[in-house]
């Protein structure tokens, strides 16, 4: 399968406009086997689908994951 290199993942903050980040593809698989993206900083870890589905995955201790909204791919 071949999956997108980069995705936005665009999550609602209260209040203000939504926060964007762009997450790209590791070489790592998460537990249902789908590829792990990261952002730069490798703080935001998540496992996308070829459905689009979103699971966040903890970087560190005491981290408090968020779900985003949706998750738009950046890839053509």
């Amino acid at each position: 399968m071949d999956y997108p290199e980069s995705y936005e993942l665009i999550f609602q903050a209260p209040a203000v406009e939504d926060d964007v980040v762009i997450v790209r593809r590791t070489d790592k698989a998460g537990a249902g086997g789908y590829p792990i993206y990261e952002d730069e900083t490798g703080i935001v870890r998540a496992e996308i689908s070829d459905r689009g589905e979103v699971r966040m995955v903890a970087s560190g201790g005491h981290q408090v994951l968020r779900t985003p909204v949706k998750a738009r791919s950046l890839s053509s």
